[in-house]
């Protein structure tokens, strides 16, 4: 299990004193109100930024970090992640799971076959599909519904799964 959770992306900076606009990775934008700080991949190594201020603009969360106050200070990290640690993370409800733990599932089926590996997630409005590459490299989607998702073991690395009609076609 990853021990870093992604939080945001920041996608721009805002204004010239050093301020952020982060794309909220999260299923709530105002996530950031209860964060003290996050860590910065920077791609050589992560950083932890003191939250100073959040505000917030459509679906982005503009963020002010203390002892950043310089446009120039920040730019250079435009596209670059923000994560919280795993006991930062919300608590998640039953058969709820953070992305980062079930990418790379092996995936069976019912009658306990390999079918594939999860791949990715794409989050739509109603449900979540899972992008599942099959053992001969096609992707399948994968509704991420209770008809279609029959069990997910994160320790055991393992997600089982029925193939409802129509899904291979």
């Amino acid at each position: 299990m990853e021990d870093l959770l992604q939080a945001g992306v920041i996608t721009t900076t805002h204004g010239i004193r050093g301020e952020v606009k982060v794309y909220p990775t999260t299923d709530d934008v105002h996530r950031f109100e209860d964060l003290d700080s996050v860590l910065l991949d920077t791609g050589r190594e992560y950083i932890e930024l003191e939250i100073e201020n959040v505000k917030y603009f459509k679906q982005y969360a503009i963020l002010k970090f203390k002892g950043i106050n310089n446009i120039n200070d920040i730019e250079k990290y435009k596209g670059r992640s923000l994560y919280v640690t795993r006991d930062q993370a919300i608590p998640l409800d039953e058969d709820e799971y953070y992305i980062a733990d079930l990418i790379g599932l092996d995936v069976y089926l019912e009658n306990g076959e390999k079918f594939g590996i999860l791949k990715d997630v794409m989050e739509t409005g109603a449900n979540d599909v899972y992008i599942v590459e099959t053992g001969e490299g096609k992707e399948v989607l994968l509704p991420a519904i209770h008809e279609c998702i029959l069990d997910v073991d994160i320790e055991e690395n393992r997600m089982e799964i029925h193939l409802m009609d129509g899904l291979l076609d």
